[in-house]
């Protein structure tokens, strides 16, 4: 016969969910590209994993330099982040939303990552390459944008997510977290899960004006916040086929944005009218402007609840200061056991 007391213990460690830790940069409100990239799959998995959404505005300086370090936009946007991710459709009760500025255990975490993690890996990490070249950055980044992956290793580490939503431009982020998990383990076994990366359905939405990459700083996206009007209008200035000059000309559907943006939000409920109007494209037979107005109706339809529920939140800021303050307190309660483990597992623990 079981003991009582062992007969519970094994009933919370049999029903113990996996973790889920992912997040946002606060350098602005989401777009429909964070939808498909990561949203999506938080909204979907956060009954069945035990989910933390970090808002990583300490994150969101990381692209400042000397000459441009105005930090003061970063704590409105962060509170606009998270009312995009309460929007959507995240349930405070299934989920931790918490800010990381409030959590010092990250950067102290994050600290002791940064002595196993050599400056050339940091450099080659190809994300943050290809961020320096996008925008134009020249050698004028700071270490604290170099440093962004093992800041981010800390983030997803310091509750030990096993999981991580992630668009797929951040992929390269991940395989570093795991890589310091690696290290870490060789310390202490067990210390730390080996995250793994979920992608979105939509592994990458390109711009509103072609650009494959979307993005804030491009002047590119459609929010999840934009009002009916604001969507009509930059769908109707959406780049399309260049080659397309007459609505008789045969127009090419793979890599067009309008099309790819039917697809990522019109294939569950209108598959069937989207088929056909691929098929009349490409025979020259309909218009890039009766497409682009199909997919107005069919993002402001998607985009109607999310608005819905955003306009809720927006008249209750003092509810969103209460998720936020209890899910932060939860949250550095985590950290401060990781950090603990990681201190005792290197001698560091001098006082008990």
């Amino acid at each position: 016969m079981v003991d009582g007391k062992v007969a519970g213990e094994f009933k919370e460690i049999k029903n113990m969910k996996k973790r889920i830790l992912t997040g946002d940069t606060p350098t602005g409100r989401l777009h429909l590209g964070h939808y498909v990239g990561t949203l999506e799959n938080r909204v979907k998995l956060q009954g069945e994993y035990e989910t933390f959404i970090i808002l990583a505005d300490t994150h969101a300086l990381a692209g400042k330099t000397q000459d441009s370090a105005d930090a003061s936009q970063v704590k409105e946007n962060t509170l606009q982040v998270a009312m995009d991710n309460l929007a959507v459709g995240l349930d405070p009760s299934k989920v931790t939303i918490f800010i990381e500025s409030e959590v010092p255990e990250i950067y102290e975490l994050a600290a002791i990552f940064s002595m196993y993690v050599s400056h050339n890996r940091a450099l080659r990490n190809p994300t943050i390459k290809d961020e320096i070249k996008m925008k134009g950055m020249g050698d004028q980044f700071s270490l604290g944008f170099i440093n962004y992956p093992i800041y981010q290793a800390a983030d997803i580490l310091c509750v030990k997510g096993e999981l991580v939503p992630v668009g797929k431009d951040q992929e390269a982020h991940l395989e570093q977290t795991r890589e310091i998990a690696r290290m870490f383990n060789k310390i202490s076994s067990n210390l730390f899960p080996e995250p793994k990366a979920l992608i979105g359905r939509v592994g990458k939405l390109p711009g509103t004006d072609g650009n494959p990459k979307m993005g804030k700083s491009l002047g590119n996206c459609i929010y999840l916040s934009d009002s009916a009007e604001e969507v009509e209008k930059k769908v109707m200035n959406m780049y399309t086929d260049p080659k397309r000059i007459h609505l008789t000309d045969p127009g090419t559907v793979e890599g067009n944005p309008v099309f790819v943006y039917l697809d990522a939000f019109g294939v569950d409920t209108d598959h069937e009218q989207i088929t056909k109007y691929k098929e009349l494209y490409t025979k020259g037979q309909v218009g890039d402007i009766e497409v682009k107005k199909f997919l107005v109706k069919i993002l402001n339809n998607f985009l109607d609840p999310i608005r819905k529920r955003r306009s809720e939140f927006e008249k209750q800021p003092e509810l969103v200061e209460k998720i936020l303050r209890e899910g932060t307190e939860k949250a550095r309660s985590e950290a401060q056991k990781t950090l603990l483990e990681v201190k005792k597992a290197m001698k560091l623990d001098y006082f008990g």
